[in-house]
């Protein structure tokens, strides 16, 4: 069973109230469009990511790991020391296997790496779980002895946004050599991010194959849907930014023809995530 490892489920603003302080109203994504469309793929199992809009509230996130029944898992976003041990125990039974560290989106625009990371990665040692950092190349490398050196995995998000960079710049070396470390993780996600435009569904052939190289076994693929509007496009808490308008299937098809076999496809969207997720 393969596995779409970032993915946002956004439920009724009734019942999942989104934080005062968002930057856009974010429209419904609900889990039955996601599974829809990852069934001609093979795509049957999620890996669920608390989004920012919703702040310490994960139970957007958590309904819809129980929903799936055992296939999906959770990356949620807590306030390490406010959050008890049973509410934890509660979040890993449901499905939740990491700890969210976002130094990307508008309202993490203020944080700390060192700041964040020391307050989160006791809660994710006593729980087993990762950490997921989403932060752009520049902030990610300020901080590349501290990820080295932590004491739990570390997952990657969207190639590191390595912006304009190519692997062959001396800040890419130093993120493939971050991703060389047998505890980093990296997802192969949202094209659309970097710098091949806000609506590209390709993947950069070089970028793909030299973090494959670098990480054989730890990389995972994710389509980061509903594809989250660009942030030119946040006009405020109260206006509603529509979703990029792409193709899922033009997603996962154009990452599967970077590949060099079908046998690597099956490797990056199942054995990996059936690993670092523990399916």
């Amino acid at each position: 069973m393969r596995c779409d490892s970032h993915v946002h489920i956004v439920g009724l603003p009734g019942r999942y109230p989104q934080v005062p302080e968002r930057t856009y109203l974010a429209g419904l994504a609900p889990l039955d469009e996601l599974k829809r469309r990852g069934a001609p793929h093979g795509i049957t199992r999620f890996v669920i990511v608390q989004p920012s809009f919703y702040g310490f509230d994960n139970s957007a996130t958590l309904d819809a790991l129980d929903a799936l029944e055992g296939s999906g898992r959770g990356v949620a976003v807590v306030e390490p020391n406010g959050t008890s041990a049973d509410v934890l125990a509660d979040m890993h039974r449901r499905g939740i296997r990491g700890l969210r560290i976002n130094l990307y989106s508008p309202l993490a625009a203020k944080s700390r790496m060192e700041d964040s990371f020391a307050a989160t990665v006791g809660v994710a040692k006593r729980m087993g779980w990762h950490i997921q950092v989403i932060a752009p190349l520049p902030v990610l490398l300020k901080s590349e002895k501290l990820l080295a050196q932590s004491a739990v995995p570390i997952v990657i998000d969207h190639y590191g946004v390595y912006g304009k960079t190519r692997p062959d710049d001396a800040e890419g070396q130093r993120l493939l050599n971050l991703v060389r470390m047998p505890h980093v993780w990296m997802k192969l996600s949202a094209p659309y991010r970097l710098d091949d435009g806000p609506m590209s569904t390709q993947p950069d052939r070089e970028w793909v194959a030299e973090l494959y190289a670098a990480a054989p076994p730890r990389c995972v693929w994710g389509s980061d849907w509903p594809h989250p509007p660009a942030a030119d496009q946040h006009k405020g808490g109260a206006v509603a930014a529509p979703y990029r308008e792409l193709s899922y299937d033009r997603l996962v098809e154009d990452f599967i023809a970077a590949l060099p076999s079908p046998a690597l496809a099956n490797q990056i969207l199942r054995d990996n995530p059936a690993r670092l997720y523990g399916f």
